[in-house]
């Protein structure tokens, strides 16, 4: 039994039929509809915090999903499980290859941002003062292009680019 049918959570229920009467009715293939179970299984999963399982799941949908656009989504997510395991490194890598596949992700910009952000501020408490300089820049590079894809979004980084003076630099 697939993740997505042992859900006990009404919205995820909802969303789950939803989304099967969705792919019964779309013209998908199987494969696509396999890739998209197996996603779906990962975001479940992921939701519970159950990191291992959303990963297997993740890298069955990236072996079947040949969309850029929907692998882009599976990297974001597979990017957004090694960050919050604390493994920032990975966690940028997964984030920079779903932006190659889909360059108006700003979530996935906004959160090489927060990274960055975090390693300006670990510098400065290592008193690396000019790295800190460069990482807040490239925090600031990353979250104005978020802001310019979701201007409505990342309030929090429009009220820190504004205090720092970088919001029109």
């Amino acid at each position: 039994m697939s993740r997505s049918q042992k859900n006990d959570n009404f919205i995820d229920k909802t969303f789950t039929v939803i989304a099967d009467l969705l792919l019964k009715l779309l013209p998908t293939t199987n494969r696509e509809k396999q890739a998209f179970n197996f996603y779906r299984d990962g975001m479940s999963a992921q939701s519970e915090g159950e990191y291992a399982e959303a990963l297997q799941n993740y890298i069955e949908a990236m072996r079947l999903e040949i969309d850029a656009y929907d692998r882009s989504y599976i990297l974001y997510n597979i990017g957004l499980i090694h960050a919050s395991n604390g493994n920032h490194g990975r966690a940028l890598d997964y984030y920079y290859q779903s932006l190659e596949r889909n360059p108006f992700l700003p979530q996935a910009l906004n959160n090489i941002a927060v990274i960055y952000h975090y390693r300006a501020e670990q510098a400065i408490t290592n008193e690396q003062m000019e790295i800190s300089k460069i990482l807040f820049d490239k925090a600031s590079d990353y979250w104005k292009e978020a802001i310019r894809l979701a201007p409505t979004s990342y309030i929090e980084a429009q009220n820190w680019l504004k205090l720092t003076n970088r919001l029109f630099s």
